[in-house]
């Protein structure tokens, strides 16, 4: 009897201090794994394709961001997310803790980057803002990309996206929000296409960038196609010239258009062509698709530039007139104040 006493003892004392083992080495893990991290920066860390637990783990430590591979094994096992971690780059804070690497790298909280698109711009423009960025990965796409085809926007990105994926994704932006907006066009106007919506977007898109008139230059182009007029777009004019691309002189200072120019019969021209031009001159963002879809009505058919940013609408020839007129009036005044300055 008192030997079955003692055994019993001796398994209560182990069983006690196992126990006690297992908590102090559970309570010693969750201290090591909260404790701030060796680097005293923040560094950016990438997990690659196919990268295992023990790879990541490796690297972390040789990066110097956490002081015990063994740690975030253990942790990582403990918590079941040896198998949770996500590729992508990360931005690892200063003194990260064990714990607040592997939360990052389980919730992939990836450094994101982005690029943005200013509506207006031709199809060649954005290509070049593409090709350029050197946060996407990989070649140009070796197909022609069509003008209108890309909606403008700020496009946000992890690493590793391909500058294919990402003129894809600009074209699949462009289509899905035709899809979106095209059931809900006014009935009567003269547009039969989403084509077509597309390039006359393109023309109130380059003429002018000022929000508040988008609606009034696409109503007034509106009622100019109902009416059987011209649209007479000195942008579709420069598009015939130079495909969009800003005109110099033989000095090489901006220039505005000839009169030979004006002339000169395009597809493009609006001054020499009936309805639209023949493709999209620019990459139209949604307000100006919308604003040909849905245009406000009025009776405006001629506006100039005021000089000052805006234009000035008129419903007459005779209107029209005396805004230009005033339009010359004010250019010949910020000429003389330059001169004088």
């Amino acid at each position: 009897m008192r030997l079955f006493k003692f055994l019993f003892a001796l398994v209560f004392v182990a069983a006690v201090l196992g126990v006690a083992a297992i908590a102090g080495g559970w309570l010693w893990l969750q201290s090591e794994v909260a404790k701030p991290g060796p680097s005293l920066e923040e560094a950016v860390f990438e997990v690659e394709p196919g990268e295992h637990l023990g790879s990541v783990a490796q690297r972390l430590e040789e990066q110097g961001l956490i002081s015990d591979e063994r740690t975030l094994r253990l942790h990582a096992r403990l918590e079941g997310q040896q198998t949770a971690i996500k590729v992508g780059e990360y931005a690892v804070p200063p003194r990260a803790s064990v714990a607040t690497i592997l939360s990052l790298l389980v919730a992939g909280d990836v450094i994101q980057y982005r690029i943005t698109i200013p509506e207006g711009l031709t199809t060649a423009q954005i290509l070049r803002l593409v090709e350029g960025n050197s946060d996407l990965e990989g070649d140009m796409p070796d197909r022609e990309i069509g003008e209108g085809t890309l909606l403008p926007d700020t496009y946000i990105f992890s690493a590793d996206t391909t500058r294919v994926q990402m003129i894809e994704r600009m074209e699949k932006a462009q289509d899905d929000l035709l899809a979106e907006l095209w059931p809900d066009r006014q009935e009567d106007i003269p547009i039969d296409t989403p084509e077509e919506a597309l390039i006359l977007a393109s023309v109130v898109e380059k003429e002018t960038g000022i929000a508040s008139e988008r609606g009034l230059v696409a109503g007034l182009f509106t009622e100019r196609l109902r009416r059987g007029m011209r649209l007479e777009s000195d942008p579709t004019v420069i598009y015939g010239v130079s495909k969009g691309e800003p005109l110099f002189n033989n000095a090489g200072q901006r220039r505005t258009l000839y009169r030979s120019e004006l002339n000169r019969k395009t597809d493009w021209n609006t001054y020499q062509i009936d309805g639209l031009p023949k493709t999209p001159i620019c990459n139209p963002g949604r307000d100006a698709i919308a604003a040909v879809l849905n245009p406000p009505e009025t009776n405006y058919i001629f506006f100039v530039a005021d000089g000052k940013g805006g234009h000035l609408f008129a419903e007459t020839l005779a209107e029209h007139n005396r805004n230009v007129a005033a339009y010359r009036a004010y250019e010949r005044e910020e000429i003389a104040r330059e001169r004088n300055n």
